[in-house]
């Protein structure tokens, strides 16, 4: 099996980027750094790069672990790593280290509540959520419904752009999955694209329960830049983030001049690097062999539970 080696990620835990505290009332700037706060870089400088577990796929080539420098995972507040199982907690195709937090993970109901075209017009129970975000067709659908084992909850169309609204969907009764509208449609009306832009925008800013925006982007593709911009916005405004990398079963060939999935993933890496002070979380995922499933709603869990703690 061959993994390309990915980039060099920082560590993606400054006060700017993983706030996961209520937007609209974010505490003082010395507390924050005391809750973000982890070992000084230089204490891990001299570490070597752990292989990083990834999930298998019959049709990879070669096989070679991906590596990752300590100081390049992400490392969840409260989480010790100095313990000798670092490795086993690594999630795997992810750079993210399981913390204390990690529990009550899956999900045993997924019901639709509500379509919203407006921030204030969300649900007000007060409830933590994860929005889903991405280029038409980049299947954002198929992955939510893959994250809730069930087919048709989220609407896949194989018309791009079908989701117009801010989707809410509860899950287990304590936490939403949202599923907002497809950036970049080239069909939709331009009038129709502003609207979806505005209010998108309004509720990253806005929506004081938010825990973080899963931003896809297509691995099986050269990077877009609609979606290099997206990740520029979503930095620039400070709104937390996760990359979800999609369609990682697609491999080409290297001799028919296509790329695999690490080789896109790792050129996307590279050109953000300018965009962010550190680099966020990701994950590899596959809605058809599920690959990443279990390792999202991990992570959800952690950061969830951490939310609901502070």
């Amino acid at each position: 099996m061959i993994i390309a080696q990915l980039p060099r990620f920082h560590l993606f835990l400054s006060p700017s980027h993983f706030n996961l505290l209520n937007h609209r009332s974010k505490p003082p700037v010395s507390l924050a750094r005391t809750l973000f706060s982890f070992p000084p870089k230089s204490n891990l400088a001299t570490v070597e790069p752990i292989p990083l577990p990834v999930s298998d796929s019959s049709d990879l080539e070669e096989d070679a672990p991906v590596e990752i420098p300590l100081d390049k995972l992400f490392v969840p507040p409260d989480t010790d790593i100095s313990r000798d199982d670092l490795t086993a907690r690594i999630l795997k195709g992810s750079n993210i280290v399981l913390s204390k937090y990690a529990r009550d993970a899956q999900v045993a109901q997924a019901d639709y509540v509500k379509s919203s075209v407006r921030t204030e017009d969300c649900p007000a129970d007060g409830l933590p959520e994860f929005a889903l975000v991405g280029r038409s067709n980049v299947g954002k659908s198929s992955l939510l419904n893959s994250l809730v084992r069930r087919k048709r909850l989220a609407l896949t169309s194989k018309k791009p752009g079908k989701t117009q609204c801010i989707n809410h969907f509860r899950i287990n009764d304590n936490w939403y999955l949202v599923d907002l509208p497809g950036y970049g449609y080239a069909s939709a009306p331009h009038e129709l694209k502003q609207d979806w832009n505005k209010f998108t925008k309004d509720y990253f800013l806005n929506r004081s329960t938010l825990v973080s925006v899963f931003l896809l982007v297509d691995a099986s593709i050269p990077p877009k830049q609609i979606d290099l911009d997206y990740a520029s916005w979503l930095g620039q405004n400070q709104v937390p983030m996760t990359m979800v990398f999609t369609k990682c079963d697609k491999r080409k060939k290297k001799k028919n001049g296509g790329k695999r999935p690490e080789e896109n993933i790792k050129e996307f890496q590279d050109l953000i690097q300018g965009f962010f002070e550190t680099t966020p979380p990701w994950i590899m995922t596959s809605s058809v062999t599920n690959q990443g499933r279990d390792e999202i709603l991990l992570h959800m869990a952690q950061l969830r539970n951490y939310w609901l703690k502070h």
